[in-house]
């Protein structure tokens, strides 16, 4: 039977070992996320934080979560075709986007 350091050792490693799954699974998210973010200032064109706006409003009126977003519409460079909410959410904020940009 371990000993109660050698309980505290394990699961000061079981914790450590989570964190650092978790950072792994937030940098890839962030690269992808900022793939589309470039993806966007090309399309806007509009400035990073512009672009960081415009997909966390699609996120949010489509109830999908920004990476998720951000990881189809990077697909679209596979072939893949963008899911129908995105892109009608991703046309909506374009518009708003250059509506503004009018004003």
């Amino acid at each position: 039977m371990p000993s109660a350091e050698d309980a505290a050792l394990l699961a000061e490693v079981a914790e450590l070992r989570s964190r650092s799954e978790q950072l792994g699974q937030a940098l890839e998210s962030r690269a992808v996320i900022d793939q589309a973010r470039g993806m966007v200032m090309v399309l806007a064109p509009c400035s990073s934080n512009r672009a960081w706006d415009l997909l966390v409003d699609v996120s949010q009126h489509c109830n999908i979560k920004l990476r998720d977003v951000a990881a189809a519409l990077v697909a679209t460079t596979k072939d893949r075709r963008l899911p129908e909410p995105i892109q009608r959410e991703l046309r909506r904020a374009l518009r708003r986007l250059h509506m503004a940009d009018r004003r």
